[in-house]
């Protein structure tokens, strides 16, 4: 078994680090429908609701906001720490590359 690094190796490496760099697009793309939503929630949240009905309604709406922040705080650290894999794959093909381990 051969330890040279061939181009088709340094190829590989790179596209793997391209389709984690995808994912984290993906989920940032996720962010962004989040925020969509959290908004449209925050609108109907401030409506003014008079009867119990219409309280009750509101409660739960602000409940599903919050639920919706916590999930975008959870998905910004997803997207982060793929980002980090993707140049943790980069850089270790270029480690490979040039020699290291």
């Amino acid at each position: 078994m051969s330890s040279a690094i061939t181009p088709g190796d340094l190829n590989q490496c790179a596209s793997r680090s391209y389709e984690v760099q995808l994912l984290a697009g993906r989920v940032e793309a996720g962010i962004t429908e989040v925020e969509a939503v959290h908004r449209r929630l925050s609108q109907l949240e401030l409506a003014s609701w008079e009867s119990p009905a219409g309280r009750a309604y509101r409660l739960s709406v602000g409940l599903q906001a919050a639920s919706l922040r916590r999930a975008r705080e959870k998905l910004d650290q997803a997207a982060t720490a793929v980002r980090h894999h993707a140049q943790n794959v980069a850089e270790s093909s270029t480690r490979t590359a040039a020699g290291g381990y």
